[in-house]
């Protein structure tokens, strides 16, 4: 086992590449905001990351962006907006090195479900407070 600074044996710490999500359910900036309204329900997520045709990350789409559907009014033509009108494009992502630890201090100190993964500026998965408990429930059997 390697050693710490003190001469201890380190203790490896659970990373977020061991629990995140690889399968990730995605919209691009230019989707019809009625389009991914469907996705959401389809597909039972809450909300999804935005990607450009790279692969990057540029924004999250939550059920709460949407909502704000209802605030443009019944009058407005939705069918010509967008993802990118409604997306959240400061998004706080996670790289997969990152110890759960962090991750869970991060959920504790935001109302985010789900943190995109990033690694060479690509999205490569999504970690929530879900797959949270997961490593709770494994690291404190009862």
């Amino acid at each position: 086992m390697p050693e710490s600074a003190d001469g201890l044996p380190a203790l490896k710490l659970p990373k977020v590449r061991d629990h995140m999500d690889t399968e990730v359910h995605c919209v691009a900036p230019g989707t019809p905001i009625l389009d991914a309204v469907d996705f959401l329900l389809q597909h039972h997520v809450t909300g999804a990351p935005v990607v450009d045709p790279q692969g990057r990350l540029v924004g999250m789409l939550s059920e709460r962006d949407c909502l704000r559907l209802l605030a443009k009014g019944v009058d407005e033509d939705l069918r010509n907006r967008t993802v990118s009108e409604f997306m959240i494009s400061e998004v706080v992502s996670v790289p997969p090195d990152m110890d759960i630890y962090w991750v869970a201090g991060i959920f504790l100190g935001s109302t985010v479900r789900r943190l995109p993964v990033v690694e060479g500026g690509k999205l490569v998965g999504a970690i929530t407070r879900f797959d949270i408990l997961r490593v709770i429930q494994k690291a404190y059997p009862h």
